[in-house]
């Protein structure tokens, strides 16, 4: 065996050595795997022992041609100069870039092999190469997400804007400053409340569509290259711009709470009015494309794409969360609760996207606590809305006895309340005392048991205002101006429950109730005011027959009755009642009492003064006249008779 071994030495242990060499490339494996091939050879004999160190001389040189070509593309770039680099964008040299990227991948593979044998040279020059490139991607990195945001168009994310009246009027009634001013449509038609807003397509591009492919590959190699931490802080300083950015655009302002709880009511409603519409698009726009473009930038790469789409996304959610929370904690008044209640709305609606999207905890769990005290602060509101209503206490009477201010603002507050009955009624509640107080009242016929949260407390409160509305009435002497007020303020309550949502909250038979008042408070009228000028048209005092009664006696009833309507005219006139109907219904009531009783009169005693002289002192008026004057009645402009006196006959 020695005899033989000797033979084969010198040229034929080179060619063993080939053929083994040529077997083993000829497999085309990995290297690690042509190194256990070439150890297991070894084994059967210790010709072939060399054959390891000769291919990984082989290899070695290989690998350093390749890194060569690769490193040459790394320092091509960085010889050109800044200017030229800015000058022609990565995304417009797509060849460039994939040359460069094919670079990076090649030094990054040929680094996991040098790691194993440690070539100390090499593995500093493919470091110091990556490093290079590295830095190159970062910047390509910041400036295609930069190059490639999509302008912010706001404009074309709203839908149409629901109007609802909420406008605004003098404060004629001395009526507290609490309640501010706010009353009729027709007092000043540029003011509006507005709800809702349905938004467009949602899903809008943050980024043109094809930088985000270029961004990705970008990621992925800065990420394998150990640089993860490079590429997030890039992407969340360049993104986190982006979206601050858009808030601006939304009109939200970065604001403290001390600054929010400063501003001017007329100010801060604009303000909130554009957060409700911020929050909307913030949510289902700005963050929902967030999230999609950090899953696709950093597909696969789970913890990476999670921290850094929270990271991004958390300072444009604060921001809204921070003056959410600023108006809940402020200053209490009627006028902010419609906004706040939008903002509730609005913050209740994006809550399940947001905590769908988000995984950070902290910023899920502050959302849902601005929810929590947009909710308490609208629930405080509307009970200082119940306490104004109850104890609001201008004295000054209304001099033409019409619609009391408090009447116009406490109704066409609460008919804008019953567009917000879904949320008032998951908001309120009736307590023991409320529902007392409603069963021991009139109203306790009116199926209290089976109404809604909001029913109540809007039965509540109607009822505070009708018992303030009593007691302000107490101001005028005259019965028949305190029963003008009444039925006027009644009927515009009822006017406004018929014609409106709020029928269906309190049912027909508070309707009818209320009616009824209404002709109660008519006839008390009638009786308060007239019953004066009927007594001058009765028979009891004149003497005598129809034939002989005392002239004396007749020219004082006449004369009397004269005196009396003249006044009530006078007066009247001036009142006003502004419901058509209800006016044309008291006119006619008056004529059906008064014109018959006239008309009787003169037609019993006329022709006694007729024949006399100065008759037209006394019969001043035909019964036509009287009719013709109490269509003036009421429609508050005061005005006096200045009757020509009959020429006596």
């Amino acid at each position: 065996m020695t005899t033989t071994t000797t033979s084969i030495g010198g040229g034929g242990e080179d060619r063993v050595l080939a053929t083994a060499q040529q077997i083993v490339k000829s497999l085309n494996t990995p290297k690690e795997v042509r190194e256990d091939m070439l150890l297991i050879f070894s084994s059967f004999d210790n010709r072939l022992s060399n054959i390891t160190d000769l291919i990984n001389g082989e290899d070695s040189k290989a690998d350093e041609d390749r890194f060569g070509e690769a490193e040459k593309v790394i320092f091509r770039w960085e010889s050109k100069s800044e200017a030229h680099r800015n000058s022609v964008p990565w995304e417009e040299s797509p060849v460039e870039a994939g040359e460069y990227l094919a670079a990076v991948d090649e030094i990054l593979t040929l680094m996991e092999g040098l790691s194993v044998r440690s070539d100390n040279e090499l593995v500093d020059r493919a470091e110091n190469a990556l490093q290079i490139a590295m830095t190159r991607l970062e910047d390509e990195f910041r400036h295609i997400l930069i190059r490639n945001t999509v302008p912010f168009d706001s404009d074309r994310l709203y839908g149409s804007i629901r109007r609802v009246s909420l406008s605004f009027v003098s404060n004629d009634g001395e009526i507290d400053d609490e309640f501010g001013s706010f009353g009729e449509e027709d007092r000043d038609a540029g003011r509006f409340h507005e709800r809702g807003g349905s938004l467009g397509d949602t899903d809008v591009d943050l980024i043109h569509p094809d930088a985000v492919v270029e961004l990705k590959e970008i990621a992925e190699r800065m990420i394998r290259s150990g640089y993860e931490k490079e590429c997030v802080q890039v992407y969340n300083s360049v993104r986190r711009d982006a979206l601050d950015e858009c808030l601006v655009i939304l009109g939200v302002e970065k604001l403290s709470i001390e600054e929010v709880q400063k501003i001017e009511w007329k100010s801060l409603d604009e303000k909130m009015k554009k957060w409700i519409q911020a929050v909307k698009i913030g949510v289902r726009v700005l963050i929902n494309g967030e999230r999609r473009l950090c899953d696709q930038i950093f597909e696969g790469i789970d913890e990476t794409r999670e921290c850094c789409f929270n990271d991004t996304a958390k300072g444009c959610v604060m921001q809204l969360l921070n003056f959410g929370e600023a108006v809940a904690i402020g200053r209490r008044s009627p006028e902010k609760l419609f906004r706040i209640l939008d903002m509730y709305d609005a913050m209740a609606d994006v809550l399940p996207d947001l905590q769908q999207m988000m995984s950070d905890e902290y910023v899920v769990g502050e959302a849902r606590g601005v929810l929590d005290m947009l909710g308490d602060a609208a629930r405080g509101t509307f009970a200082e809305f119940e306490n104004a209503v109850q104890s609001e206490a201008s004295k000054k009477p209304m001099l033409s006895g019409e619609i009391h201010p408090l009447t116009r603002y406490v109704m066409n507050y609460v008919k804008l309340l019953v567009d917000y009955s879904v949320t008032l009624n998951s908001l309120l509640d009736t307590g023991e005392e409320e529902l007392e107080r409603l069963q021991g009242s009139p109203n306790d016929d009116l199926g209290i048991g089976s109404m809604s949260p909001i029913g109540h407390r809007l039965l509540l409160l109607i009822s505070n205002l009708e018992s303030n509305l009593d007691e302000k009435s107490r101001v005028y002497d005259d019965g028949a101006m305190h029963c003008v007020f009444l039925m006027n303020n009644i009927q515009y309550i009822v006017q406004k429950v018929k014609d409106s949502e709020i029928r269906k909250l309190l049912g027909d038979q508070w309707v009818r109730k209320r009616r009824g008042q209404v002709r109660q408070y008519a006839t008390g009228y009638l009786r308060a005011a007239w019953s004066k000028v009927l007594s001058c048209l009765k028979d009891e005092g004149i003497g005598g027959s129809t034939s002989n009664a005392s002239k004396m006696a007749l020219k004082e009833r006449f004369k009397n009755f004269n005196a009396n309507f003249e006044e009530i005219y006078r007066t009247q006139t001036a009142w006003k009642v502004p419901d058509a109907q209800l006016r044309e219904e008291l006119r006619i009531s008056i004529s059906e009492k008064v014109i018959p009783a006239y008309r009787s009169f003169m037609g019993r005693f006329g022709s006694q003064l007729e024949s006399g002289r100065h008759a037209g002192k006394y019969i001043k008026y035909t019964p036509d006249d009287l009719e013709t004057y109490v269509l003036d009645l009421f429609e508050g402009t005061p005005c006096v008779l200045n009757h020509l006196r009959r020429k006596s006959t």
